[in-house]
């Protein structure tokens, strides 16, 4: 750990009521800090995984010019327009360079990869020549350093080539190896430590004739997370109890290095989660003009920071995408993500009260339209698996109809 979060962390402006979805996120962005350790890996064990320090060059890439094809290396200044000169003895070849210097108005057989002998400076294409009696035949390119690629072209020695806070990839991985690099200082994985509150949840595969609805949250909420390469700490599910909740708390505050609740959010009789923070902790409470998803919280337990979800799976999805997932990047040392987003026209209509901002569960039909799911209703959990993104509609009242341009969020934009 490299500390606790300054216990105002979450806290938003004075005299806030209605807190615009904006100003939710800036907060987020100006309060949260990396609160994970570094250490040490190997390439293999690097993937997914928030680098921690820069990654310098070790030395030049390519460290040597060499040849971007199969063909014939000369000095261009010494060949005329029509090229025809006496081949050296021997070849270059990748990891086989040629020794010596080619003399001007010579030129040497090179293959695709190998190092570009001394006194040459353009590569002829193989299939643009013609050989005969030790000689080689070809229109000269228009310009020197043709079919070259030239020393350092991809990375200079010492250059930085990837930047700390970026969360790694395959792609990324063999950028490090081309310029040497074997280990990598990293961010410790996050942990972050699912909850569940509220006595009428049951866990899948209780049985069915039980009262009370079956937890679909903590499973979401794990898969998000380990999705965005954190280490899930399950919690499990506490009763509207408050002991039961402290000593959930309790257990994650030990475990985890950021709690993800659900449920118990508000004010209700029954909302110990949010009392407890309030009382016992700390614990801002944001009414984020935004829908789905009004009772969301934050704050501290024991240095740690709770992200108190609602317990309506729709709203407590649509909430982790647009606040949790960009802060917990941030608490795993990660930049700040901003999400995917592109305009495509509707294909439906809707009449949308000014006030807040809304997401509406959506995917994308087969001409591109963006497809709203039939119902609005956050407890429809159906439509999370129907859907394959967000429509985000702004706070601004508005008539929408049908080829209307709206913003569409694709789930892949999330990292899911």
């Amino acid at each position: 750990m490299n500390g606790r979060l300054a216990d105002d962390c979450f806290a938003l402006p004075p005299g806030v009521d209605w807190t615009p979805v904006e100003v939710a996120l800036a907060r987020l962005r100006e309060g949260l800090r990396p609160v994970t350790g570094i250490e040490t890996v190997g390439l293999s064990e690097a993937a997914g995984r928030v680098l921690a320090e820069p990654v310098l060059a070790r030395r030049d890439s390519p460290p040597a010019a060499n040849a971007a094809v199969d063909g014939y290396a000369f000095a261009w200044e010494a060949a005329g327009a029509e090229a025809d000169l006496p081949l050296a003895e021997g070849r270059a070849a990748a990891g086989h360079p040629w020794p010596g210097h080619l003399p001007a108005g010579e030129a040497l057989r090179i293959l695709t990869g190998a190092e570009l002998p001394a006194g040459a400076d353009t590569v002829v294409l193989e299939e643009d020549c013609r050989l005969a009696d030790g000689r080689v035949r070809f229109p000269r390119p228009r310009k020197p350093g043709a079919n070259r690629r030239p020393q350092g072209e991809d990375a200079r020695h010492g250059e930085p080539v990837l930047a700390a806070g970026r969360r790694l990839r395959p792609q990324d991985l063999a950028r490090a190896a081309s310029v040497g690099a074997d280990r990598l200082a990293v961010r410790q994985r996050l942990r972050v430590g699912i909850l569940s509150t509220g006595d009428e949840l049951l866990a899948p595969g209780t049985d069915p004739a039980q009262p009370g609805i079956f937890d679909a949250n903590r499973p979401m909420l794990a898969a998000l997370a380990a999705g965005w390469g954190a280490e899930v700490v399950d919690l499990g599910a506490a009763g509207d109890d408050a002991g039961a909740v402290r000593a959930a708390l309790d257990g994650g505050a030990a475990s985890a290095d950021v709690l993800l609740t659900s449920g118990g959010a508000s004010a209700g009789d029954e909302d110990h989660l949010s009392r407890l923070l309030g009382r016992e902790g700390r614990r801002e409470t944001w009414r984020i003009a935004v829908k789905p998803g009004r009772p969301l919280a934050m704050g501290l337990w024991q240095g740690r920071p709770v992200f108190c979800l609602p317990g309506n799976p729709v709203a407590a999805f649509v909430c982790t995408l647009i606040f949790a997932r960009p802060a917990l990047a941030v608490l795993a040392g990660a930049d700040w993500p901003e999400p995917l987003a592109f305009t495509v026209p509707a294909a439906f209509a809707k009449r949308k009260k000014r006030g807040r901002r809304e997401y509406l569960r959506a995917r994308l039909d087969a001409a591109g339209h963006a497809e709203v799911f039939a119902s609005e209703g956050s407890g429809r959990v159906g439509g999370l698996s129907w859907s394959e993104g967000l429509v985000e509609l702004p706070d601004a009242g508005m008539d929408i109809a049908p080829g209307d341009p709206v913003r569409y969020l694709p789930y892949a934009g999330f990292g899911i």
